[in-house]
C-alpha cells in the first residue's frame, strides 16, 4: 500500500502526481479486464454452446445460452451490492484488488469446463466478482481524483470497459479456439496482485473509519430518494444495453445464410466497443457542456431511436449494420461515462460504495432475468429482431423518468 505521505495532492490536471497516475492506471485496466472478459462469452457463446450440448435438441440451445447468460448477471448484480459494502468496510484497494483476482481465476476454469452446466457456475461464479470492479473504480476515483478534472478523468475511465468489448471480438477474430480464448483470465489475477502493491488508497475511506457517523430524517429521506433515482436512470440503460450486448452476435448470426458468422460477430463486437469507448471518452466533456440531465435525455432518445432502425428495420445483413451498432454504442458509452461521473457523488463517503452499489446493480437484477426470457420472446414474436426491439421499450421509461426530474447544475 501506498503511504499517504507520498501521495501528491494537487488540484491542477498539470500537477497531479505519478502515483495518482498509476492508480488511474490501475483501475483502467481492471475496467478493461471487465469488459473483455463479461462479453467475450457472447461472442464465443454459439460454440461454447454447440461443443458441450451436443446431445442437446437444437430447440433447447436458446435456453442453455440464456442460463449463461442470464446467471452471470444475476451474479453480477449480487456482486455488486456485496462489494460496495465490502469496500465500505475493507477500504477500495483491497476490495478492488479481491474482486479482480477472484474474476480472473474464475474466468480461467470456463476453459476447462467439462459440460455447460460448469461455463454456468463458473460464470455466476465469474460474475459475482466483477460486480465488485464497476462499482469500486468510479467510487475510488471520484474520492482521490481533484474536483477540476474529475469528471473528464472518470470518463475516461469508463471507457475501459468499451475497450475490453472491442478487444473480445479481437479475440474472436483471432482465437477460433474457446477454450485458449478463456486463459486470458490469468491477465485480471495479475493487476490484482499488482493493485495491492501500487494502487493508491482513498484518503476520504481512511478518514471515515476514525469517525461515527449519524444521519437526521432529512438527511436520510434525501439519500434514500437520491438512491431511488440513480437506481432507475442507472438501472434503465443497463438493462436495454445488456439484452442487446448479449444477444446481437447471435442476432447477427441469425441474419446471415451463407457465412459461418465468425467474422461478422467479431466485428459486430468490435464496433460495440468501439463506439461506446468513443462515447465514454467524450462523456467529461458532454457533461460540463450540456449537465448530466440533458445529456442523459440525449442518450435516452438516440438508443431509442437507434434501435427502432437497428432491430425494426433489418432483416437480412448489410453493412449498414456495422454503421447502425456504431451509433448504437455511442450513445451506450456517453450514458456510462456519465452516470460513473454522477451517482458515486450523490451519497457522502462513508456509504458511497454500498449505495454506489445498489444503484448500480438493482438494474441486473432485472436484467438476468430479461435475458433469459429473450429466449422465450424470440418465438414469441417470431425472431431475434422482433424481440431485442421489444427489449428496447426499457430506454423508452428512462427517458420518461429522467424527463421529468428537475434540472441538473452542469458541474453535477
Amino acid at each position: 500500500m501506498i503511504p499517504e505521505s507520498l501521495v501528491t495532492e494537487k488540484k491542477d490536471i498539470e500537477k497531479i502526481g505519478i502515483l495518482l497516475w498509476i492508480s488511474f492506471g490501475l483501475c483502467f485496466l481492471c475496467n478493461i479486464s471487465a469488459g473483455l472478459l463479461s462479453t467475450l462469452m457472447s461472442v464465443y457463446l454459439p460454440v461454447v454452446v454447440k461443443d458441450l450440448s451436443q446431445e442437446v435438441k437444437a430447440d433447447e440451445l436458446n435456453y442453455i445460452s440464456a442460463y449463461i447468460n442470464s446467471l452471470y448477471i444475476a451474479g453480477w448484480a449480487i456482486g455488486g451490492f456485496a462489494w460496495g459494502f465490502i469496500s465500505d468496510t475493507i477500504g477500495r484497494v483491497r476490495a478492488l484488488a479481491l474482486s479482480t483476482g477472484i474474476f480472473g481465476l474464475f474466468t480461467v476454469l470456463i476453459s476447462f469446463a467439462p459440460s455447460w452446466e460448469w461455463v454456468v457456475v463458473f460464470r455466476l461464479l465469474s460474475g459475482l466478482a466483477v460486480g465488485g470492479i464497476l462499482v469500486i473504480t468510479p467510487t475510488l476515483l471520484s474520492e482521490i481524483w481533484p474536483v477540476k478534472s474529475r469528471a473528464v478523468i472518470i470518463g475516461i475511465d469508463s471507457i475501459g470497459f468499451p475497450i475490453g468489448i472491442f478487444s473480445s471480438g479481437l479475440v474472436n477474430v483471432l482465437v477460433s479456439d474457446w477454450h485458449s480464448a478463456f486463459l486470458i483470465g490469468i491477465v485480471p489475477v495479475g493487476i490484482a496482485i499488482l493493485s495491492l502493491r501500487a494502487l493508491q488508497e482513498s484518503h476520504d475511506w481512511q478518514k471515515t473509519k476514525s469517525k461515527v457517523y449519524t444521519s437526521n430524517a432529512g438527511e436520510n429521506i434525501a439519500y434514500k430518494r437520491n438512491l431511488i433515482k440513480g437506481a432507475i436512470i442507472f438501472g434503465s440503460m443497463l438493462i436495454g444495453l445488456w439484452g442487446m450486448f448479449s444477444w446481437i452476435p447471435t442476432w447477427v448470426q441469425s441474419l446471415l445464410t451463407a457465412s459461418d458468422g465468425q467474422a461478422e460477430r467479431g466485428i459486430a463486437m468490435m464496433l460495440l466497443g468501439a463506439g461506446g469507448l468513443t462515447g465514454g471518452f467524450i462523456s467529461g466533456w458532454v457533461s460540463n457542456s450540456l449537465g448530466v440531465r440533458k445529456s442523459m435525455m440525449l442518450c435516452f432518445a438516440g438508443c431509442i431511436l437507434m434501435s427502432f432502425l437497428l432491430f425494426g428495420l433489418n432483416t437480412t445483413f448489410s453493412k449498414v449494420i456495422y454503421i447502425e451498432l456504431a451509433v448504437l454504442s455511442l450513445f451506450f458509452g456517453i450514458s456510462q461515462g456519465l452516470l460513473s461521473i454522477y451517482i458515486p457523488q450523490l451519497f457522502p463517503v462513508h456509504i458511497r460504495g454500498t449505495y454506489t452499489g445498489i444503484c448500480f446493480n438493482i438494474g441486473r437484477i432485472v436484467t438476468a432475468f430479461a435475458i433469459f426470457f429473450v429466449a422465450v420472446m424470440v418465438t414469441g414474436l417470431g425472431g431475434y429482431g422482433n424481440a431485442l426491439l421489444t427489449f428496447a421499450g426499457i430506454f423508452v421509461a428512462g427517458f420518461i423518468t429522467i424527463s421529468l426530474m428537475k434540472n441538473e447544475t452542469k458541474n453535477n
